[in-house]
Parts: C-alpha cells; structure tokens; sequence
C-alpha cells in the first residue's frame, strides 16, 4: 500500500508520533464501521433467498405450461451493490387469456398490454375492435405499463424483460403475474380475470428495499379514434366522494397530479373507456395524461402532407403507500355493461355516458327506444321512426292549442292595430309607449289571448331535439347500427338524403303553418334562413338525428295541412288574405 503523507506535516519526530497515532485512530475506526455494516447486513441478508427461489419456481412453472417459455436469467448470487438477486427473461414472450367478451395479449416486455380486442364489437373495417391505439401506444405507452415521475425509470420499467408466470393461451378466470429485478429494482404485477370486462391489478415496485411510487396507466387513447372529431370526444372522468366530474380534451393537463380520494377515475371517447376503481379510494392518485398525434386528414385516403393534431388522452392510478391495488374497467360506454360494475362505495359507474344537462330526457328517451328496438322491431332505424311518430301524436294536442291561439290571436289583430297607430306619433323611449303595451296586453287578456300559445310546441319540440342529440350521439348500440342505406346511424349520412330532406320538410313546415303577426318579408326569409342553417348542421351530424328530425317535420307538415282543412283554418286562412288585400291597398294608394 503507497504511503499516505499528512499535508499538514512539517517534519520532527514529534509532530510524526501524533501523525501516526491520528492514522491508526482513523483506521480502527473504519474497520468498526466495515464490521458493523457487515454484520447489519447479515441480519438482511435471508431476503434473497426467497426471491430467487420465487422467481426459479416462476420459471419452472411457465415451462411446464408452456414449452415456448424462455428460461429466466437470475443469478445464483446478489448484484454488487443490491439486496436481490436479478430476475429476468431471457427474450420476449406472449400470454393470451380470453372470455366471452374480450381477448388480452401481454407481452413481457413491460409486462403490458400489446392488443385488447372486444369480441362483440368492429372496428371501421368490420374486424373485431382493438381497444388499444396502436400508433399512440408504440409512441406513448401501451395499457398497464407503469407511469413514473423519472422518465428514464419510466422507460427502464417498459423495456424490461420480466418473467411471466405463464405463456400461451389462458382462459379466463385465471391470474398471470410478472416479475423483474435488476440493480435494486424489484418490480411485481398481478392480473386476475373474471368473465367480465373487469380486471384486477397488484403492483409494487421498489429500489434498494424503498417503495417507488409506480403508476398503473393507461396512456394512448383507444383503438377507435381516427377523425378529430373522435379525438375530440376524449375526456377525463372522475368520481370523489360520490360527486363525478369530467373534464373535456383541451383542459386535460399532460402530468398533472390530482389527488384523491377517488372512487373511480380515467379517460374515455364517445363509446369505449379505461377505469380504474381503486382498492382504497382514500389515497389514491390519479394523474392525467396528454400528447399530441398528428393523424391524416382524410383517414380513409391518408396523405403525408395533409395532416392534423389531435389530442390523445391517458391516465394512470397509484397511492400513496407506492403500491397499487385497483380493478380496472375496460369496455364499452353501455348502460347495462356500466351500471353492473361498482366502485368500493357502491356506486356504478353509469356517469361516464355523458348525458349533460339533458340527461333528464335523454336517458328517458333512450331506455322507451331501446324497449322499441327490443320488443317491437330489431332495427335502430325503425325504431326511431316508431319513437318519432308517437312522440309527435303526443304532442298534436299543442299544436292544435298554438292553432286556436293564433286564430284568436288574428282576430285581435285589427284592433292591436289601431291602439299601436294610436301611440305611433311617440318615439320608442317615450314613457307613453308603455301605455300602449298596457292597452295590448289588457286587450289580449279580455279576448283569452296568451302570447306565448303559439311557443308551446317549440317549447316541446326543442328540449326532445337536443335530447334526441345527446342520446343518438353518446349511446354506444346505434354505432355501426344499419338502417336501410345507412351503414352507422351514429355517423353523417353518406350521401347527404337526410339532410336535404331535413331543409325541405322546415321549408314546407315554414310555408303551411300560419304566423299571424309577422311581416310578410320576414316570414319568407325565415321560411328559406332557418331551413338552410338546420340543414348545414344536419350535414355533419349522425344521421339518427337527421332521420328523427326529418321524420318529425313532415308528421307535423301532414298534421297542419289536415289541421288547415277546418274551420279553424279556413278562418285563419280568410283573415290573413284580408289583411294581405289591405296591405296592398295601403301600397298602391302610397305609391299613387
């Protein structure tokens, strides 16, 4: 061994003796700490064992089950350094494990999920639906791998080669765990499956003995989305303490930590969704998450150099106790499916269909549509035409009321003439204007005239329109749901028939209803503006909404030109025409 100079030695005998006995003090020193570090490390030392010996009978059993399981690589002493033995694969692997509604493909790289196809629904090409977004995965993360703050621990995690329990083919129910371990990384994941959508998972994860706090996500949308406007139905869903929320795509922060308790929490598109229901909703975390996917314009015919951004969300799950104890829902947005499957509070998980503010009637309308399609007629489409027309036979009465309201209304309408020539000569900030409304409104009230009468059906009409909306886009049984020569109901009409039929049944509802008190030049304009605004809307919407929208118009066309054919309305008809041949009169005598 080189000697070691004193730097603060002048040379003496004296000064060398305290230099030498300073050395040897400093030196049994050292050896005190190297024998006690030994000897604490002895007292820990019985927890390799166990680990190696669990990750050997993990790796005899998966070759028994599978002769395609690669052999783990695990080393018969611990790492320099490391209070485990190193537990890994040899090359990467697959595992299976299927049920009546779904078939899950692991991989042990990352111990995630590379495919999760749902048996009973398609994707755009009519194959089984793959849940996952293959394109985002590879870029962002794919299911049940894990979310760390350290990006490069993030990357470790999904990279590795862990050791599955079991390779090839399982059914369902069953469990597969995966193990690894390398360096003072330990990291263990559980899966347990039942014959529903729900899975269950265990993670822990820990570096030199200490928890990481680890996440279960699910990071790259769905395998769905592939327009903006599917894009664009993402959100966050949560449930604390009862109250659910959701938040819409573009106020989801990428990274942002929310902490709990949460009873539920993830991310969904318009149809499918990714829960997870937490063991212990009082300390959970839920972290959100966000990237950006540049995607073709036109999917269909995609060009390099025409594209867009869209927005793909994820979340993942953990505690505060660094492990991991949550069930996970992954499946469709349906009613039934949702309302089976219960957080630790009790409650399902219904709220994640988004009704909005409509939901009073939307879900009303969906359940006596369903009952239709169920019990009447097994089609969507003709199901909704059946709604429609018992929906609009319910509302005939307010249309003959709106009827009766403006035939009184027309026959008031000289003298509501005369008393507004009365006050004309007063401007409109005059005090004495308000005498005149007083004098109509004395008027109508003495004749049993409400201004309002003719808005009751409109009043109607458009709650049931913006819940037919909210319904026809949001329940996942009209997508793909044909209808003669509609291919999806939940999609815009291909060849634009509804949509034109929804402009020339508002312009025929606008020409056959009467209006009495409205100018002539603004009745036409309105009988060619409004048909023209609700078509272009129709344009791009589903075309289940064109079809109820359309089919109701011309019912109520048929109702007024039969209501048009009563007194009531040949008595409407004769006063507008006098009105209309003294309106002349006053023109042809001005211009004289």
């Amino acid at each position: 061994m080189p000697e070691i100079q004193n730097p603060n030695q002048q040379g003496g005998t004296g000064g060398g003796g305290q230099d030498m006995r300073t050395t040897l003090a400093f030196f049994g020193l050292f050896l005190l700490v190297f024998f006690g570090l030994q000897y604490y490390r002895s007292k820990k030392a019985p927890e390799p064992a166990p680990a190696q010996t669990q990750s050997q009978s993990q790796s005899q059993s998966a070759q028994q089950q599978s002769a395609a399981a690669p052999p783990a690589a695990a080393s018969p002493a611990p790492d320099a350094g490391s209070a485990v033995a190193a537990v890994a694969a040899a090359g990467e692997s697959t595992t299976v494990i299927e049920n009546e509604l779904y078939k899950i493909t692991f991989t042990n790289r990352g111990a995630q999920v590379k495919s999760w196809i749902l048996k009973k629904y398609t994707d755009e090409d009519g194959k089984p639906l793959d849940l996952i977004h293959q394109t985002a995965a590879a870029k962002f993360g794919y299911p049940l791998s894990l979310f760390t703050y350290d990006a490069g621990l993030r990357s470790r995690l999904a990279s590795a080669l862990y050791v599955a329990s079991a390779t090839g083919n399982l059914s369902a129910p069953n469990t597969l765990s995966f193990d690894y371990s390398a360096g003072g990384l330990l990291v263990h994941k559980s899966f347990s499956f039942d014959s529903s959508y729900v899975i269950h998972a265990s993670v822990k994860v820990t570096q030199n003995g200490a928890p990481v706090s680890a996440m279960l996500a699910w990071p790259s949308g769905f395998g769905d989305q592939s327009t903006l406007p599917q894009y664009a139905g993402g959100m966050l869903d949560y449930s604390q303490s009862g109250k659910d929320d959701q938040i819409a795509f573009k106020k989801v922060v990428g990274g942002d930590t929310l902490r709990g308790p949460f009873d539920w929490a993830g991310v969904s598109d318009l149809y499918f969704t990714a829960i997870f229901l937490p063991d212990s909703p009082s300390d959970a975390t839920l972290v959100s998450l966000s990237n950006t996917l540049q995607i073709p314009k036109n999917p269909k015919k995609p060009e390099p150099n025409q594209t867009e951004s869209a927005s793909v969300l994820g979340a993942a799950i953990g505690s505060g106790a660094g492990t991991v104890e949550t069930r996970l829902f992954a499946g469709p947005k349906s009613l039934d499916v949702l309302g089976s499957v219960h957080a630790a509070d009790g409650t399902n998980l219904q709220k994640v269909v988004s009704f909005g503010w409509w939901g009073i009637i939307s879900k009303p309308l969906f359940y006596l549509l369903r009952f239709f399609h169920d019990h009447v007629i097994a089609n969507w489409g003709w199901a909704i035409l059946l709604l429609t027309v018992i929906l609009n036979i319910a509302m005939l009465p307010t249309r003959i009321k709106m009827m009766q309201s403006s035939l009184k209304m027309q026959r008031i309408q000289p003298e509501m003439d005369q008393i507004k020539a009365k006050y004309a000569k007063f401007k409109a900030t005059d005090p004495r204007k308000q005498e005149m409304q007083q004098e109509i409104f004395a008027l109508q009230k003495r004749e049993g005239v409400n201004m309002f009468g003719g808005c009751v059906p409109m009043l109607i009409q458009w709650p049931l329109l913006f819940g037919f909306y909210r319904m026809l886009g949001n329940v996942i049984e009209l997508r793909h749901a044909h209808w003669l020569w509609l291919p999806d109901l939940a999609s815009p009409d291909p060849w634009h028939i509804l949509p034109i039929f929804v402009i020339v049944s508002m312009f025929l509802t606008q020409y056959f209803t009467p209006s009495p008190g409205v100018d002539p030049a603004q009745q036409k304009m309105m009988a060619f503006t409004m048909p023209a605004v609700f078509g272009f809307m129709m344009w791009n919407f589903g075309s289940g909404l064109s079809l109820y929208w359309a089919c109701s118009n011309f019912i109520g066309v048929a109702q007024q030109m039969i209501m048009n054919r009563t007194g009531m309305g040949r008595e409407i008809r004769e006063i507008q025409l006098k009105r209309a041949q003294k309106q002349r009169g006053k023109v042809i005598n001005a211009r004289r």
